[in-house]
């Protein structure tokens, strides 16, 4: 594992992520993530940090709530969010980490427009092997 540092456009927000050599993202289709252009990179709770005041966040939820999808107060960007798939981990936007073009970046589509059918495809990605 190798740490790794994003955040928004402003700066604002700050984080922290330990990821793999080579990462496995996840392009969605969904309503939400299509138009942003999120990239996937989802990981357990203890490979995620905040570095910043979580003040510097907007929190916005839809449809069942579950998913916490976190904003720069300053700037809009959502650089990573608490999602619906994986309530115990975070998905970080690979778009968001700094020096992102030195990554493996191994990106695999995923039919978010059929959520329900393809959503337990996910679940094992912030499982905690440690």
């Amino acid at each position: 594992m190798f740490s790794r540092t994003g955040g928004c456009h402003c700066g604002a927000v700050r984080f922290e992520v330990d990821l793999p050599e080579v990462v496995e993202v996840h392009a969605c289709n969904c309503s939400m993530c299509d138009k942003v252009g999120f990239l996937h990179a989802i990981v357990p709770e203890r490979r995620f940090r905040l570095l910043t005041d979580p003040a510097t966040l907007t929190e916005y939820t839809f449809n069942t709530g579950v998913a916490k999808h976190l904003f720069c107060r300053t700037c809009g960007v959502k650089s990573f969010y608490r999602p619906r798939s994986n309530p115990d981990g975070w998905s970080v936007n690979a778009r968001c980490l700094d020096a992102r073009q030195t990554l493996d970046l191994r990106i695999e589509a995923f039919d978010g427009q059929n959520w329900e059918a393809h959503a337990a495809g996910l679940a094992h990605l912030s499982e905690d092997p440690a």
